[in-house]
């Protein structure tokens, strides 16, 4: 059974929400930290976890989301130097924890010196950001679309395709598997899917759940 880890979720928007729903489904606990009284209605009511009210570069906010506990606290707010700031408070606080940021170009290099990593929300959504505060076996490789991930998945023993050859398995409409995740090579009808084994594979964003479901059982 996977360690169960807490993490802090700064800012409720579509992101944020989107890291914090994917974080609490993966059995995690997760504390989110939103300004806007309305999106803390709005969370609170979602049951993702304890929502905090209140501006998350103030020290006393953060205080209240337990950092000192917290493996991680991704800054997902809409405003890059808000989530800059957030990310150096918290570091201030829990010197250890891990800090992931929102940024809006990719050459925003100084948090390259000031935060463990940054996501790019226009091409990525909550679930990345989930897998890089997790450093889940589940992970997109690249930068992908709008309507497209790359993933790599770990088949689980109790997976529906594990033991079956891929010309067996019913992959919903929108996925490819295209190879081992050692790529050494593609994967054909006859590739036999092996519990333990990482694939990688093409998945429209719309049913990305369903293959994860027969990746992970």
């Amino acid at each position: 059974m996977p360690q169960v880890k807490q993490f802090v979720v700064a800012g409720g928007g579509r992101v944020g929400k989107r890291t914090a729903e994917n974080l609490a489904d993966q059995g995690h606990d997760v504390v989110l930290i939103e300004a806007d009284p309305d999106r803390v209605e709005e969370l609170s009511d979602a049951y993702i976890g304890p929502v905090i009210h209140g501006d998350a570069t103030r020290p006393s906010i953060l205080e209240q989301a337990a950092l000192a506990d917290a493996d991680a606290i991704a800054a997902l707010t809409n405003d890059a130097a808000t989530n800059l700031a957030v990310c150096m408070e918290a570091q201030r606080l829990a010197p250890s924890i891990r800090t992931l940021a929102r940024a809006e170009t990719r050459s925003d290099q100084e948090y390259e010196e000031l935060v463990d990593a940054t996501i790019l929300p226009q091409y990525l959504g909550g679930d990345y950001a989930a897998d890089m505060l997790t450093g889940s076996d589940v992970q997109t490789l690249v930068y992908p679309t709008s309507d497209l991930d790359i993933l790599r998945l770990t088949v689980t023993e109790s997976a529906p395709v594990a033991g079956r050859r891929l010309d067996d398995v019913a992959l919903p409409e929108g996925s490819l598997l295209i190879s081992t995740a050692d790529r050494t090579e593609l994967a054909g009808p006859d590739t036999v899917l092996e519990s333990g084994t990482q694939y990688i594979l093409a998945v429209e964003s719309d049913v990305v759940d369903e293959v994860m479901n027969l990746f992970r059982g």
